[in-house]
């Protein structure tokens, strides 16, 4: 098995998913500690464009994995191309996102090749000659190192927030691309996907977003939460909550942080009367930068925040707010 790490980053209708910058930068980060070589990989169709963008990173060589049988997604070609495509140049190690898409393949991918998948990964090491991978346990109470006992390919898919995606390394000079095209013979797709509900097209993936605006018990009703919607507008970022705010109904799932909710690493979080339960922390944790603000001095989020703010969010939102407008001008 060569010592190949194989990065798969992300596209969905020909657009990069940025999570994808943030398992690049783990890659280098393995590279760097093992000598391993890292190489990178985008499948579906017509995406030449996506592998030209990863091909200026410090990768040794971008594949463009093509199939018109690869768009739109399913799991049952992207699994086939893949074990494909991997059958014909092996890799040690491959690298994802922890994205709905990958969870929807990888566990058949990792199955069909009779090897195992490591998910959720937050951190990794290289000690003894061996990786250690870190992932959480128990909501976020106990964290666990794991590794492959197998040989390879070995799949590992990264949290999101794990790794910076601005700490991703450019290459010296832009990596080749080389373009497989992989059979995917008819009948290997048991499905066919159809027009998105409508439910979807409304939802928010805050993996996405790089200001949030979130609010906890301390907003106190839900006609309140219109100030932390101007503040999150006068941002020009997406407005988020702990579980209780949802639970109650006041904003909807989908916008839910947390162990339950989603797992989002913006370059600003601001939690507005969140206390930070440990199930909310683990969901926003990996922010770049952190802002409080809760009249509790011993709240728990201010162990994490960059930046605590005690006092009455009512006495000191609104006055953020005109700030924030007047900075824009």
């Amino acid at each position: 098995m060569a010592d190949i790490i194989l990065v798969v980053v992300e596209q969905r209708e020909g657009k990069l998913n940025r999570v994808s910058w943030e398992t690049i930068t783990a890659g280098q980060a393995i590279a760097a500690q093992t000598g391993w070589t890292l190489e990178a990989a985008v499948v579906g169709s017509g995406v030449g464009a996506i592998a030209g963008e990863v091909a200026a990173k410090k990768v040794a060589k971008v594949y463009d994995i093509e199939s018109a049988k690869l768009e739109p997604y399913t799991p049952d070609a992207f699994a086939h191309a893949l074990k494909e495509f991997l059958t014909k140049h092996p890799a040690e190690l491959v690298l994802m996102p922890h994205t709905y898409q990958v969870r929807d393949f990888v566990p058949k991918l990792a199955t069909s090749m009779q090897t195992t998948a490591i998910s959720d990964v937050i951190g990794c090491k290289y000690e003894a000659g061996k990786l250690l991978f870190t992932r959480q346990m128990f909501q976020g109470k106990f964290v666990a190192d794991v590794s492959f006992a197998g040989s390879g390919p070995c799949f590992v898919t990264f949290q999101n927030g794990s790794f910076r995606a601005d700490k991703v390394e450019a290459g010296a000079a832009a990596a080749p691309v080389e373009t497989v095209n992989v059979d995917v013979p008819d009948g290997v797709v048991r499905n066919r996907p159809q027009e998105v509900f409508k439910e979807a097209k409304q939802a928010v993936d805050l993996t996405q977003a790089e200001i949030i605006v979130s609010v906890g018990r301390g907003i106190k009703e839900q006609k309140n939460i219109e100030l932390a919607k101007q503040l999150a507008d006068a941002l020009g970022g997406e407005i988020a909550a702990s579980r209780p705010i949802c639970d109650n109904g006041w904003l909807p799932m989908d916008r839910q942080i947390g162990s339950s909710g989603q797992t989002v690493a913006p370059k600003l979080y601001l939690a507005m009367g969140i206390s930070g339960a440990i199930q909310h922390i683990v969901g926003m944790k990996g922010a770049r930068s952190i802002v409080a603000i809760n009249k509790d001095s011993e709240a728990p989020i201010f162990e994490i925040a960059d930046y605590a703010v005690v006092g009455n969010l009512f006495d000191i939102v609104p006055p953020l707010i005109e700030e924030v407008k007047k900075a824009k001008g």
